[in-house]
């Protein structure tokens, strides 16, 4: 297998690519859930991710953990929710960009909770990380789950998964349902998809080797190191995700107005 990374326009020149090219099972697209997030976040995306791929699977899934720091007087995710009520526009949390998935993520969190909280976003991942960990950032940050950066900004009792389940790298945290806010989980998955008119059966064979090798013990102990965990999903399975994802991030980038710079 030969990676080919063709970055760009957050993935969609990759996504285009994959998009029209020959459906023979050889040229497949390895995204996150950008290929989903895309297609309303831009106006006139170059391909549509319903019509033009066939998800094969799910490799590996990750969540964002929501920590706030020690100076913020909540306490639990329901006196968050009633101070950011209370006090509307008077509380941030930050990002690693317009479109990014800590930014739609929050902005779901926002849309559930009815909450007014300010984005305030960085130029990228590297920026975003540094001010959580100088805890120099905004009062409420929303980040991905990398286990260190989330333990040195709030305390384990003060973070909340956001995906729907518990995460193995930091199993004492609860997800935001247990604490009180529902319709908030956002997985977020690397994954293998193919161009639409790839054979079902060759579909099938390339979702189960995906499967075998996310769930080899030394592909499962990497994962877990960075905060992931493998999955190995069925076509049927990605293909009903991606349905799922496509209608649920364009109901947050309409009431956000999110749009990709």
């Amino acid at each position: 297998m030969i990676v080919e990374n063709r970055p760009g326009a957050g993935t969609n020149i990759a996504n285009e690519y994959v998009a029209k090219s020959a459906p023979d099972g050889y040229t497949l697209l390895f995204n996150s859930p950008a290929v989903v997030i895309n297609m309303s976040l831009y106006r006139n995306p170059p391909y549509d991710a319903l019509r033009d791929f066939a998800g094969v699977s799910v490799f590996s899934e990750s969540t964002n953990i929501l920590v706030v720091p020690a100076s913020l007087s909540a306490r639990s995710l329901r006196e968050l929710v009633a101070l950011a009520r209370e006090r509307p526009g008077a509380l941030n949390y930050s990002s690693a960009g317009a479109g990014s998935t800590q930014h739609l993520a929050a902005e779901l969190f926002k849309l559930r909770s009815g909450t007014s909280i300010v984005h305030v976003p960085y130029k990228g991942s590297a920026p975003f990380d540094r001010s959580a960990t100088r805890r120099g950032g905004p009062a409420l940050l929303h980040q991905p789950c990398r286990g260190r950066p989330a333990r040195e900004v709030g305390t384990p009792a003060r973070a909340r998964s956001g995906g729907a389940k518990r995460t193995e790298l930091m199993p004492e945290v609860p997800t935001m349902k247990e604490a009180g806010v529902e319709g908030v989980e956002v997985p977020l998955w690397f994954g293998l998809l193919a161009p639409a008119a790839t054979p079902r059966e060759t579909v099938r064979a390339l979702a189960s080797a995906v499967a075998k090798a996310a769930n080899s013990p030394d592909t499962r102990k990497r994962l877990l190191e960075q905060g992931a965990e493998p999955v190995g999903s069925a076509p049927e399975e990605f293909d009903r995700q991606l349905r799922e994802e496509v209608a649920r991030w364009a109901e947050v980038v309409k009431i956000s107005g999110a749009r990709a710079e």
